[in-house]
């Protein structure tokens, strides 16, 4: 018997796997919710400079509205696809 290590070369070839690109930017109709949300955002900000420091009066109410849904619609914006 001996004791001969026999070395055995693998024909395996490496070859690069091509993997499909994710897309990573958002859709047309996320781009559009966001713009409007941004401009929600303006206004609401906007309103911000008529309210009074008691918050009785149309601006008090409406500015928190405008900058609140506003937010949720750049998160629903960020999601849709």
């Amino acid at each position: 018997m001996s004791n001969k290590k026999t070395s055995k070369k693998s024909n395996v070839k490496f070859e690069k796997q091509i993997l499909p690109q994710q897309e990573s930017s958002l859709s047309k109709n996320g781009k559009i919710i966001i713009s409007l949300s941004i401009i929600g955002l303006i206004v609401g900000f906007f309103l911000l400079k008529f309210t009074n420091p008691e918050g009785s009066n149309w601006a008090s109410i409406l500015s928190p509205i405008f900058i609140i849904t506003s937010y949720i619609f750049i998160a629903v914006g960020i999601i849709v696809k």
